[in-house]
């Protein structure tokens, strides 16, 4: 089977709508701006048959209205999202075909109470919103921090070659609290180097793999010692648990 074409739209100053393409066809991805996909899909003659919405904030929905205007598109989005904004709600477990390629619905709250993700194991991604960054982790603005870890666990545990297409341009400031916390990891500080050299390129950092992330980035490293010795040695930490570690290190990114 063709796999899927999928490519960033740049939105506002760090967003990223995700447009994923087949043929002649297009479904994008939390588009918070509808004139760069209008764009995007004149450029490339595309006709946009569907938008996946992964939570409810504006800078990831503020493009639907117009987008449906102007192509007549479907919408899905989470079921636990204010009433009647999707045309199609989903939850765990739930399977949508996006052109032809099966993606599984995740529920991940902690950013928001009703993010979801969209995996697909045949197209090794996962678009996930504001949940999971490259080197880093949404805000907790609705749930709370073991909520937050318990669902970056649900994607830990997806396969490594997993490519993690998030909606945030967030690297070179998340690897760089993340050299503060593992300042000794020489893959954090290869990657470093390397994503920015990207951006001096002024190109996007997006996708990483998930197994890369287990690496370098310390919102999946609850269980790293190295990451625990540097929480005991700043007063951080006063347990071990996962949650504990979890919740130190999120705390600590808040105030940075």
């Amino acid at each position: 089977m063709e796999s899927l074409t999928i490519s960033p739209i740049n939105a506002f100053s760090d967003n990223y709508i995700w447009l994923i393409r087949k043929g002649s066809e297009a479904f994008v991805v939390d588009p918070g701006d509808a004139d760069p996909v209008l764009t995007a899909l004149s450029q490339s003659q595309l006709q946009l048959s569907g938008i996946l919405i992964t939570h409810h904030h504006f800078d990831h929905t503020g493009g639907v209205a117009k987008l449906q205007a102007a192509t007549g598109c479907e919408t899905w989005g989470p079921i636990d999202s204010p009433a009647g904004i999707y045309d199609n709600t989903l939850q765990e477990g739930d399977l949508l075909s996006v052109l032809g390629a099966d993606f599984s619905v995740l529920e991940v709250p902690g950013h928001t109470l009703d993010h979801i993700a969209f995996y697909s194991e045949i197209e090794e991604a996962i678009f996930c919103g504001d949940t999971l960054f490259v080197g880093g982790c949404g805000r907790i603005f609705e749930g709370n921090p073991p909520q937050m870890r318990s669902s970056l666990e649900k994607l830990r545990c997806l396969p490594p070659q997993t490519r993690i297409f998030c909606a945030h341009e967030y690297t070179l400031a998340n690897l760089h609290f993340a050299k503060q916390v593992e300042p000794d990891n020489k893959r954090l500080e290869v990657f470093l180097a390397e994503c920015e050299e990207k951006r001096r390129a002024n190109l996007p950092t997006v996708p990483s793999l998930l197994g890369d992330e287990c690496q370098y980035n310390p919102f999946l490293r609850w269980d790293s010692s190295s990451v625990q010795a540097t929480l005991k040695q700043l007063g951080r930490l006063q347990d071990n648990s996962d949650d504990a570690v979890f919740t130190a290190v999120r705390e600590w990114k808040n105030q940075a």
